[in-house]
């Protein structure tokens, strides 16, 4: 006979998100493994605020016309994604409505 009172189920992993300044569910893998702002952002990037930055990389690429096979633009788009989470671009998108209810 076991005790299951030690064994609880998995559930999502949680992170204190930058973006949202609360805990969330975080990224079920690190993006980015041989860049360390990957880790920063598996560590303190909720899967909301990332897919809301995906959202912001699609036009930022289509906006400046970016080739990711050219180093310069990966490096451009990695400075633009490390300013959304962790600089100046931090903060919430000015059109951003936050869900009524709850915390």
């Amino acid at each position: 006979m076991s005790d299951s009172s030690q064994q609880q189920p998995a559930g999502p992993r949680k992170v204190f998100c930058v973006k949202f300044q609360r805990e969330m569910e975080g990224l079920e893998e690190r993006p980015f493994d041989n860049h360390p702002l990957g880790q920063r952002i598996f560590d303190h990037v909720s899967k909301r605020a990332w897919q809301m930055w995906v959202d912001q990389m699609k036009m930022i690429m289509n906006e400046y016309r970016l080739n990711l096979g050219k180093r310069e633009h990966q490096e451009f788009l990695l400075k633009q994604m490390e300013e959304y989470f962790f600089g100046e671009g931090s903060s919430l998108p000015p059109d951003f409505v936050p869900p009524q209810g709850g915390h």
